[in-house]
């Protein structure tokens, strides 16, 4: 019988002559190959396993690992949430799986096909009038948004050098910024948590190309004052960029291009539920409005005489991001996700999203109270400052109970205002039953009377994962 241990490695498991040759024999009859593609047969070291025992060592190494498959993922400011299925078959369908991007494009129609639709898509619920699709991941996009921003202002021969940033922005934007060629200056937050207005109408300057506000904002709170910000960014000659990383609060109900915005990128796996993280592949749609249309990075696909296809014809692009036409398999679950929500879907996601924010922030004010006390949208802000540990150990413990950790704001989010070093953000998504909000409750609750009793266990946590502590220095 074979048996695999959690501190084995694959290599480990080697048995010489375990493993089994399936293409051994003559029963295939595969004729060698040309001379040109011949390799000299060595050893390269591989272990000898047997398929049992790969099977089995790799389930396990699955199982060590934590997923919205297997428990709840409240961690804020990066949706985790459920990926239906039913759209991983979709970008299984071999006309898609099989396509090859060094084609002629001619016979890549059915791609072209599902893009020209997922723009439009993409186009109306943003609000914007057209997008492009092929951008990697969310920052990716965010950097195409603001090449298509530089490009523009050096088109009306007024090149404009700063883009203005609030407090509570996500890292990537200073560091998108950056990489755009920008410099970055940050507008500070007001009492409530919102953009300070007085210090934002004094730092649009002539030479402010942008603002990048995500609404709601990364505290979780709705720019209430929005319509007063676009005016008096679009007064100054700038214009409004929208980091899409929240608009899962939103989608269905109002749209950026609405508020007054001009560019915006979106997180598919934030918005429009396809897979997240690993190093995976991503996706970043960038959309604009009709002035900036000209600039947007290829392919942009446009339907001609009925049919869909790449518009090669467009001299003003910034070119292209990535190679090829962008990730297809993740940009088809994002098609089916809309295809499936439709327009009611989607709205309903959205306030299911508010609605357990907002429970959660209720159920949990008594032990870990609200940094701003007020209605949030699609996540909120717990101050941990009643804790006798921290707010990391809390978050470490939780990982004892099958909870993966929220975001630790003083940890990893330099760009937040105030004192937050106990903050944490949990965001738990529209996909989270009340049951499984009211699971999540009972375990928090459980932490708290732990840190209040016994220090030492929460200080030692996590004791069930097979390593608990890395030993770096952050």
């Amino acid at each position: 019988m074979s048996v695999t241990s959690p501190s084995q490695s694959i290599v480990d498991l080697h048995r010489p002559g375990a493993a089994s040759d399936v293409f051994a024999g003559e029963a295939l009859m595969v004729p060698p190959p040309p001379p040109s593609f011949a390799r000299q047969r060595t050893a390269i070291g591989l272990p000898e396993v047997s398929e049992v025992d790969v099977v089995r060592h790799f389930t396990r190494l699955s199982q060590e690992s934590h997923g919205v498959d297997n428990g709840p993922y409240p961690l804020g400011s990066c949706t985790m949430k459920y990926n239906p299925k039913r759209n991983d078959e979709l970008a299984r369908l071999s006309g898609f799986a099989n396509a090859h991007p060094m084609q002629d494009a001619d016979t890549l129609r059915g791609v072209w096909e599902v893009y020209e639709r997922l723009q439009v898509m993409v186009s109306e619920v943003t609000g914007m009038d057209a997008c492009c699709l092929a951008p990697a991941a969310g920052a990716h996009g965010e950097l195409a948004g603001l090449l298509v921003l530089r490009r523009h202002f050096a088109d009306l021969g007024t090149p404009r050098s700063v883009v203005l940033v609030p407090d509570s922005a996500h890292g990537t934007n200073p560091a998108s910024a950056a990489m755009a060629g920008f410099e970055c200056r940050i507008v500070p937050s007001d009492l409530k948590g919102r953009v300070d207005m007085v210090s934002l109408r004094e730092m649009l300057t002539s030479d402010v190309a942008a603002f990048m506000l995500t609404n709601p904002s990364t505290l979780g709170l709705f720019e209430d004052q929005i319509v007063e910000i676009a005016d008096a960014v679009h007064a100054n000659g700038s214009l409004l960029y929208y980091d899409g990383a929240n608009l899962n609060a939103l989608m269905g109900i109002v749209r950026p291009g609405d508020m007054g915005f001009d560019v915006v990128h979106v997180n598919v796996h934030k918005t429009f539920s396809t897979p997240h993280g690993g190093g995976g592949p991503g996706a970043g749609p960038v959309a604009v409005k009709a002035a900036l249309a000209p600039y947007l990075p290829r392919p942009v696909v446009i339907r001609k005489n009925g049919v869909a296809q790449p518009d090669e014809d467009r001299p003003l692009s910034i070119g292209r991001m990535k190679s090829f036409h962008g990730h297809v398999g993740v940009l088809l679950r994002a098609y089916g996700y809309l295809r499936t929500m439709g327009a009611r879907g989607l709205r309903e996601a959205s306030e299911n999203a508010v609605l357990n924010a907002n429970y959660l922030q209720h159920q949990l004010a008594h032990i870990l109270p609200p940094v701003y006390n007020q209605f949030c949208k699609h996540e909120t802000l717990l101050s941990g400052e009643r804790l006798n540990t921290s707010a990391r150990q809390f978050a470490k413990r939780l990982i004892d109970y099958g909870i993966h950790p929220p975001t630790l704001v003083g940890a990893g989010c330099v760009y937040f205002p105030g004192d937050l070093k106990s903050a944490m953000l949990i965001e738990p998504t529209e996909t989270e039953s009340k049951a499984s909000l009211d699971y999540q409750v009972e375990i928090f609750q459980r932490v708290f009377d732990e840190d209040s009793t016994d220090e030492a266990l929460v200080e030692s946590a996590p004791l069930s994962r097979k390593i608990a502590r890395l030993d770096i220095k952050i």
